[in-house]
């Protein structure tokens, strides 16, 4: 499935974007040095950090790395990406070095006891591994802080470093004799991770690291994204997020509008593509939240071409629409939104509700104008039949004006009317009209007949 949706947007970045992607060349080293490979990861461990640390540790076996070093500052963030990214170091025929320069705290401190070797700048800190809720701060429930403790007891016990103090850097009710006290929780300095084997040395740079290793014929060869990569990054930004959601939901209402012209639905399903792929990609979209997304358009659809009035279908297709959108730009774990902050909720549901927005205010602004555009008329019907010419704009006769009736269905405003035992579209004039009330017919222009609530 991934794979089928990175060559789905990789062909629309060809054809769309940059077409020249392809004929991007990538850098060879002298067969005579020793390359060492650097990236950093100096931001919140997440989806598109563990995508980051993926797409470079891929990039350094190309390029045949002798050795890789991890440039970290962080203060941690997921527990899966975190166990993910461990689960690629443990398991790398690369030797892997940390370079903590500052802080790994949290899941940057199981990265870190993941790699090899272990190197500090002056200042810096390993540790503070307890699960925190995003929001409060607060220590997560039970579950999760036995998750952590037992992927910090393995991974040292992997890599060769006390089970125990790693432990103990999330539980701070276990006490390690010499090291920490009941009641709080390891964070180890420069000196006292060297002491206790969590770190092989202070260093000031990395070309100090890589001394320390012997080699002396290097190449340093930092990470750099790819051009696709910053693509994916750019669609990834909310301001575009929000561009594209406008273009989803004009394509879908004009193709409605003028069906058959096949441009406005054309742009709506490059959009959805553009949107959720680069979302998909790092991890942050599901397949749910697609689905709940086209389940959506679904039910709209039902409820214009189906179902009469504006009713269940279409409030559950807008919910889903809507929530399908918002969802996928969310880090979630099966359903579980545990550690999504309300900033990022808020985030990213108003980068939703504004586009939305946006997109209806442009949708009855421009449509009485639309016709009137030169390039528009060359695509769509734009002569006019006059009534000196016999046309009429009555669909219905004429003689069912000012008769009365019952609504059929709920009118919100349009539904279903029944006038003389016969069933006939219908819309009030912006009310809302319950079924079973008394109706009048004031207009028969147009496909449906505008009425009334007659009052009792």
């Amino acid at each position: 499935m991934k794979l089928f949706f990175s060559l789905a947007f990789y062909v629309i970045v060809n054809f769309i974007v940059n077409p020249s992607l392809q004929a991007q060349s990538e850098q060879s080293a002298d067969d005579s040095l020793q390359t060492v490979y650097v990236f950093e990861m100096m931001d919140n461990i997440d989806p598109r950090m563990n995508r980051k640390v993926r797409m470079a540790m891929e990039d350094a076996a190309r390029k045949n790395a002798a050795l890789i070093i991890v440039h970290m500052d962080t203060y941690g963030g997921a527990v899966n990406d975190a166990d993910e990214i461990r689960t690629l170091f443990l398991e790398s025929e690369i030797p892997i070095v940390s370079y903590i320069d500052k802080d790994a705290a949290s899941a940057g401190a199981l990265i870190s006891i993941a790699c090899d070797s272990i190197y500090m700048a002056k200042g810096g800190s390993i540790g503070a591994a307890t699960v925190v809720m995003g929001d409060t701060g607060e220590a997560a429930p039970d579950k999760y802080q036995s998750y952590m403790r037992s992927m910090m007891r393995s991974t040292a016990e992997a890599t060769g470093r006390d089970p125990k103090i790693a432990e103990a850097m999330v539980d701070e009710d276990l006490e390690v004799e010499g090291v920490s006290k009941e009641g709080e929780v390891i964070t180890f300095s420069v000196s006292e991770a060297i002491q206790n084997g969590f770190c092989e040395g202070e260093v000031a740079s990395l070309e100090e690291i890589v001394e320390r290793f012997g080699y002396q014929d290097f190449e340093i060869y930092e990470y750099e994204p790819s051009l696709s990569e910053d693509i994916i990054s750019i669609f990834l930004n909310p301001a575009v997020s929000g561009f594209l959601i406008l273009v989803i939901f004009a394509g879908i209402y004009f193709e409605i509008q003028t069906p058959g012209i096949g441009f406005p639905l054309a742009a709506s399903a490059i959009a959805i593509v553009l949107y959720f792929i680069p979302y998909y990609l790092t991890g942050l979209a599901s397949n749910w939240e697609m689905v709940l997304f086209i389940v959506g358009i679904i039910l709209l659809g039902l409820e214009i071409f189906v179902v009469p009035g504006f009713g269940v279908f279409g409030i559950l297709g807008i919910i889903c629409i809507l929530g399908g959108l918002t969802m996928g730009m969310l880090p979630n774990e099966q359903f579980d939104f545990t550690f999504v902050s309300s900033g990022k909720l808020f985030s990213a549901l108003l980068t939703v509700i504004l586009a939305a927005t946006v997109a209806t205010v442009l949708i009855i602004t421009l449509t009485p104008k639309i016709n009137q555009w030169e390039s528009f008329s060359r695509i769509s019907l734009a002569d006019t039949q006059q009534k000196s010419e016999g046309y009429t704009s009555s669909f219905y006769s004429a003689e069912l004006l000012g008769k009365e009736g019952l609504s059929y269905t709920r009118l919100m405003p349009s539904g279903k009317v029944i006038i003389e035992d016969e069933q006939y579209d219908a819309y009030s004039r912006g009310e809302f009209i319950e079924k079973g009330e008394k109706i009048k017919v004031i207009s028969t222009e147009g496909t449906s007949l505008r009425v009334k609530k007659v009052e009792a």
